[in-house]
């Protein structure tokens, strides 16, 4: 049996926290160990019950979901953070990317997304709704986005391309690793170079890459 997935969900609407909720208690591998209504309640009850993975919402009171993020990640880096978003909020995912966010769903979205995102935080891979990381890419600019992207990924290796390819899908070390029949120590040796060598901070920059030069659908 996988291992039980605590989550932390923050959202201060209470009808879309009630819908978020429903959703991943439909999941039996994932549990709501908590609940917060704004940024500043977030961080106190991730403090307390240390989950795998805070889902938050980028608008709340008193602490947004921006700071609530880097926050987080500053006291408990061990926790992933998972944002929702909708469409109109795309400016702020690069802020939420430097906060440390390795997740972007859509609230509208696939309710299958929801947990499939929740999932790949806890394993430690990068997840974005493939409607987020189409918006994201979109506001960059096509043609120098392409050109770009071509150029930074030309550096890699064939391998690391590989594996470039499948943390764009939101895969985990360990899933890439039986992918391409690796152990997952190599894997993340590969991860680590991929990061070191494309000039990125973290996994979710590297998917938004891999994406940029068509290396993910």
């Amino acid at each position: 049996m996988s291992k039980l997935v605590r989550v932390l969900l923050a959202e201060d609407e209470p009808l879309i926290r009630a819908g978020v909720r429903a959703i991943l208690a439909s999941d039996p591998g994932i549990e709501v160990v908590a609940e917060a209504e704004d940024g500043a309640e977030a961080v106190e009850l991730a403090r307390r019950h240390r989950p795998d993975v805070a889902v938050l919402d980028i608008r709340m009171p008193r602490l947004d979901g921006l700071a609530a993020t880097a926050e987080i990640r500053r006291l408990l880096p061990e926790v992933a953070v998972v944002i929702l978003t909708t469409f109109g909020e795309d400016a702020y995912i690069a802020e939420a990317i430097d906060a440390g966010a390795t997740g972007f769903l859509l609230k509208s979205g696939d309710p299958r997304e929801l947990t499939a995102g929740i999932r790949a935080a806890a394993e430690g891979a990068a997840y974005l709704s493939p409607r987020v990381a189409k918006r994201v890419i979109d506001t960059m600019g096509r043609s120098v986005r392409t050109a770009q992207a071509a150029d930074r990924v030309a550096v890699l290796t064939p391998r690391e391309r590989e594996v470039l390819a499948l943390i764009g899908e939101g895969i985990s070390n360990a899933e890439i690793g039986r992918r391409l029949n690796l152990v997952e120590g190599t894997v993340k040796t590969h991860v680590s170079a991929i990061l070191t060598r494309l000039r990125v901070r973290n996994r979710v920059q590297a998917a938004i890459v891999a994406y940029e030069a068509g290396m993910v659908e």
